[in-house]
């Protein structure tokens, strides 16, 4: 049974993660996948997550998807249990995901039971497509990506680091869309095991 937690901001939900893991978080192998954070000026997030999985034991390795071969990439990823997506630019993200072939040895390696953790770009490219990422501006489309089409490893979009003062800015988006969107903040995360999608974390889910 597939096993994918799409979060806003990865350990933060540190609580839901750990419910996930089938044998201690020291023995259990995790994937950090770095690429989206590359192209970004500020990379302390990736320091803070990094720091945050060290805490609770897990045995991290970093991989950079970008210039890798489908078959490098699935010798790195076939023994991990966990393929943790970290945050940064969307587009640069998925632009590498579907060159390097990472896009279809994700879903082989899902299918094996192991489990897939997005957080922010992570999570908005294991959707049908990533056109949520220009809705709040919180992305630039620096290398004129033009195919949005994303990974579609779920049938909804996301919208994550919601505070009220995007509100409007996602109604009017919401409109426009074919997808039905779902929303997180910080605190919150979309368990999805098999069919069944559970909102997970703290708070309410954010309705508009």
């Amino acid at each position: 049974m597939k096993t994918i937690l799409l979060t806003s901001a990865g350990m933060q939900v540190k609580a839901e993660i750990l419910k996930l893991l089938s044998k201690p978080a020291n023995q259990t192998r995790v994937a950090h996948i770095i690429t989206a954070s590359k192209v970004e000026k500020n990379t302390a997030y990736v320091e803070e997550e990094l720091r945050a999985m060290g805490a609770v034991g897990f045995q991290v390795t970093n991989v950079d998807i970008e210039a890798k071969t489908t078959n490098e990439l699935r010798n790195i990823l076939q023994d991990k249990d966990i393929i943790y997506v970290q945050g940064g630019n969307t587009f640069y993200l998925l632009k590498h995901a579907k060159t390097s072939g990472f896009d279809i040895i994700v879903k082989e390696l899902i299918d094996k039971g192991i489990i897939y953790i997005g957080v922010s770009a992570g999570s908005y490219i294991a959707c049908p497509t990533i056109e949520m990422a220009i809705w709040k501006h919180q992305d630039r489309n620096r290398i004129g990506l033009t195919d949005l089409t994303a990974l579609h490893l779920v049938p909804f979009l996301l919208s994550v680091h919601y505070t009220p003062k995007y509100k409007e800015i996602l109604k009017k988006a919401i409109k426009q869309t074919q997808y039905p969107v779902r929303i997180l903040t910080d605190k919150q995360a979309l368990l999805v095991r098999g069919e069944e999608v559970m909102l997970v974390g703290s708070g309410t889910a954010v309705l508009l």
